[in-house]
């Protein structure tokens, strides 16, 4: 009888932790509803919906990674170094010296040479970790500054101002990623971030490349007796959250429309941040997309509230710290309750 109960309450704390980013972001909107002033209006939900969309699009990314037993620090400096690019493009062209010429792209090809360009800085963190083997802590924490570097290089540590474009140089309309949907209030980043989401939900349980993914963060020696090609599957995840940051990088810049070395600067502490809220194990091998895009929420919630509260930015700083570790402890938890789960399970069947 004893036994029973045991069972039954442990799958009630399991029924509870696995919801619990749901319910802690019921708690923070109703709270912050009643301390933040206009925290419901349109306009503040509008904020945050913005914010939420990129830090949903860097934590995409993150959490492929991190599903794999990684981690990636550079992704914010790839967000600023993709808006610098992009802004560059916009404003001075692409300077052929040798050739006295000048290039101007429209903007889907400043676009498209945006995000392969974040695809290769991703993928070059992915080969200096597989072939080099080198932690991805410390691989990414030097691609980190070295993205931030160029990203300052690109200009000098100026800002590009006014990146409205000319019609006359054809490459006018990089805005409209910042702005709403023509006739709606829904943010254009709002949709990336749907698409995005949806794509990567369905690449990572339904084809053999998310699988791949799921069993090198469960088991990689297993994985690669099972003749999973390790290295290429990893390769390929850093570049996936390499386009990922690429993309975040010009919908912020197209929001500001202007472009400033400065941009991503922190926001992997976001991307991690929701990533672990919702459900994936920094040990790797579990997560899902569903689950980080309500991490995201919760992260754009608690950020904005504390603004709109008056929260000064150092003890915002804290409070983001301390949600990463609580974060990590209740994974810790939930792993350690479902492996008690399991023993009770094989000891009931015996």
């Amino acid at each position: 009888m004893a036994a029973k109960q045991n069972s039954g309450n442990n799958k009630l704390a399991m029924t509870i932790l696995k919801g619990r980013t749901f319910i802690v972001l019921i708690i923070l909107l109703i709270f912050f509803s009643i301390t933040a002033d206009n925290f419901m209006s349109a306009g503040a939900l509008l904020t945050v919906a913005k914010h939420v969309a990129l830090y949903g699009i860097l934590a995409i990314g993150m959490t492929y990674v991190i599903i794999t037993g990684g981690i990636d620090l550079s992704v914010g400096s790839v967000a600023g170094l993709a808006g610098m690019i992009a802004g560059g493009l916009i404003q001075e062209g692409l300077t052929l010296k040798m050739f006295g010429v000048t290039l101007y792209f429209s903007v889907p090809m400043i676009v498209l040479i945006t995000v392969l360009l974040g695809a290769l800085m991703g993928m070059i963190n992915g080969l200096v970790i597989t072939k080099f083997n080198v932690a991805p802590f410390i691989a990414t924490l030097g691609t980190m500054y070295i993205w931030r570097g160029f990203a300052n290089i690109r200009s000098n540590g100026a800002t590009f101002s006014e990146l409205a474009g000319s019609e006359g140089l054809g490459n006018t309309g990089f805005e409209v990623f910042g702005r709403n949907l023509a006739g709606t209030a829904i943010p254009c980043g709002v949709l990336i971030l749907a698409i995005i989401a949806v794509a990567a939900g369905l690449v990572l349980k339904k084809t053999p490349f998310g699988w791949h993914v799921l069993s090198i963060g469960g088991n990689e020696k297993a994985s690669k007796l099972s003749g999973i090609k390790v290295d290429r599957v990893k390769i390929w995840v850093y570049a996936f959250s390499g386009f990922c940051s690429a993309v975040v990088g010009i919908i912020a810049t197209s929001q500001l429309v202007s472009a400033t070395p400065k941009t991503g600067e922190s926001w992997e502490m976001n991307a991690i941040a929701a990533s672990v809220l919702g459900g994936t194990s920094m040990a790797g091998g579990v997560g899902t997309i569903g689950g980080t895009i309500v991490g995201a929420f919760v992260i754009g919630v608690i950020n904005d509230g504390m603004t709109m509260c008056g929260v000064t930015e150092f003890w915002q700083k804290i409070i983001r710290g301390l949600v990463i570790i609580i974060a990590v402890i209740i994974d810790q938890v939930q792993r350690n309750l479902q492996a008690k789960m399991a023993l009770q399970a094989r000891n009931e069947n015996k």
